[in-house]
């Protein structure tokens, strides 16, 4: 019995947890209708197409007729000094595109994806990955080469790379 109560209190705390996670989970948001929708206006492709896309969003500042693709796994880069590994750089990135080309930037991912590796790598053998690392004045640099390299691979229409998680794990 001693060795069933851990066991049992795992259960109820992660069942705890589940239904504590469901009960404050927020409501979903209603679905948002511009005025054309909500007047019974029909839309067709003409319609669409006749429609100027807007230049800027004025609320994010963020130019529309973007779309952002997740890179599905972290990078994983060794640091290496003095013939050893010293400690790994787990990175996370996202490729900012054009709409529309979500699913064939998708297609070319491990392309992309062996391209910024090798980047990192470059990177690393420099030393970038040393010292204060997230400083700007090192990240910076390394943001343009991401992006130099899956424009290169891929095409303009990647038009940024972002750094969503960057974090260095010493090795002893």
């Amino acid at each position: 019995m001693k060795k069933l109560l851990p066991i049992i209190m795992l259960l109820v705390g992660v069942g705890a947890g589940v239904g504590a996670g469901i009960a404050l989970r927020p409501a979903p948001e209603p679905p948002v209708m511009d005025a054309e929708m909500a007047e019974g206006a029909e839309h067709s492709d003409e319609h669409a197409m006749k429609k100027e896309p807007k230049k800027e969003d004025k609320a994010e500042g963020v130019p529309t007729g973007r779309e952002y693709v997740e890179l599905v796994d972290q990078f994983i880069i060794p640091v290496v000094n003095d013939s050893s590994v010293t400690s790994l750089i787990l990175i996370t990135l996202t490729l900012e595109v054009d709409a529309g080309t979500t699913e064939s930037v998708f297609q070319a991912e491990p392309r992309i994806r062996g391209a910024l590796l090798q980047a990192m790598f470059d990177h690393a053998n420099i030393g970038g990955f040393n010292g204060a690392f997230t400083n700007s004045s090192k990240l910076e640099p390394l943001r343009q080469t991401f992006v130099d390299v899956a424009q290169s691979v891929y095409g303009d229409e990647i038009s940024d790379v972002l750094i969503v998680q960057i974090t260095r794990q010493d090795v002893s």
